[in-house]
């Protein structure tokens, strides 16, 4: 999985603070009472939408170009990292029962040395994964 990057169009508020959207990224808004909280806002916004449509196999929308983008006045693009494997390792973390087979003799060799299956099995995956 790798890392996108999506313009986000900061909207400064009359009372404060600052709402936030994602032109590319249909339904996808938030805000915050100021630029950080509303930055950390985007990022989980962004964030709960991606995975949203990827757990509901529909395709996640291609990022535009932060110059493509118009705003009014006042307004301001920020282009918004988004990570999912750091996203889903922080907030999917429900664990999943796997059945595995593997030959008899590493299965003895493993439990003679006290390996956690489940942990070696985890960290092989993410390296793939990276």
């Amino acid at each position: 999985m790798k890392k996108l990057f999506y313009p986000a169009i900061f909207t400064p508020e009359e009372n404060g603070g600052f709402s936030v959207s994602f032109p590319d990224v249909n339904g996808c808004f938030t805000q915050g009472d100021n630029i950080d909280d509303a930055y950390e806002m985007a990022v989980d916004a962004l964030g709960l939408m991606l995975t949203y449509l990827q757990e509901e196999k529909r395709p996640v929308p291609q990022p535009s170009l932060p110059n493509e983008l118009t705003v009014e006045s006042g307004q301001f693009v920020v282009v918004i990292e988004f990570d999912m494997l750091s996203y889903l390792k922080k907030n999917n973390n429900k664990a999943v029962k796997k059945t595995l087979t593997i030959p008899q003799w590493l299965n003895e060799e493993a439990v003679a040395k006290n390996i956690n299956f489940s942990q070696v099995l985890q960290e092989a995956l993410l390296e793939k994964c990276r």
